[in-house]
């Protein structure tokens, strides 16, 4: 007896060793990806200020590389945001991500080639693959382009088609609330509509009480009275104070 008690002892206490190893690597291993986002965030916001300032400072082949470089990641990565975003809440942009990964392929190659030419001594070879170098970069951001406008106008247009709906909805529930400002609530079957949804426990303000109308409960007219001055008509009105005898 006391061998299985040790024995239960000694295999919870390596579950909870085990455990506790899987919730620290697991632990390390999101802080681990945090840190090589916020790593990799710092260093792309420090190479796209380095090639904006290269493209304003400097003249020739080198600020024409670096204004080739900053508009292309600029594009790829709006592209990649806006297909990120929307594929959680439209299934059919799947296809259209995809699509950009076969892109950004070619959008990372095109970028390795202009690093590449940054560090080329022979500026005057360099300056002869510009134009074929600004054609492929405007492929490839004029197809990025092409997805995320087309990704957009698919966006506003189904937010466009829900308001017309929820607008047309509204409108139906106004008019149900409006019912009796309809054609057939005219003047003459006014009383005999208030009467009716007063019968029917409606809208309408039900039969005031027998003593309140000075009739008895058994027809006859009731004695007059004056009315109580402490009796509160409506909840939110305050009671009368009864007034004080010297």
């Amino acid at each position: 007896m006391e061998a299985t008690i040790i024995t239960i002892m000694a295999l919870l206490f390596l579950s909870f060793v085990a455990l506790g190893v899987y919730v620290t690597v697991k632990v390390a291993k999101a802080a681990k990806r945090g840190v090589d986002r916020t790593i990799d965030q710092a260093r792309r916001t420090v190479e796209d200020t380095t090639l904006r300032a290269k493209s304003f400072g400097q003249a020739g082949t080198a600020s024409e590389l670096a204004r080739l470089r900053l508009s292309l990641r600029t594009s790829m990565r709006a592209t990649q945001e806006a297909l990120q975003a929307g594929v959680g809440e439209d299934a059919s942009l799947k296809e259209s991500l995809d699509l950009f990964h076969r892109l950004s392929a070619h959008g990372l190659e095109l970028d390795a080639d202009l690093k590449r030419l940054e560090r080329e001594p022979d500026r005057a070879w360099v300056a002869g693959q510009l134009p074929e170098l600004a054609a492929r970069t405007e492929r490839i951001t004029g197809s990025a382009d092409a997805l995320r406008r087309a990704a957009r106008e698919r966006a506003l247009k189904f937010a466009e088609d829900d308001l017309s709906s929820l607008s047309a909805q509204i409108d139906v529930e106004a008019g149900a609330l409006r019912h009796w400002t309809g054609p057939d609530a005219t003047p003459g079957t006014a009383g005999t509509g208030t009467a009716d949804a007063a019968k029917a426990g409606g809208w309408g303000q039900s039969a005031r009480p027998a003593r309140e109308t000075g009739q008895a409960a058994g027809g006859e007219p009731s004695a007059i009275t004056a009315p109580d001055p402490r009796r509160t008509a409506y909840p939110w009105e305050k009671s009368t104070r009864p007034e004080t005898t010297t």
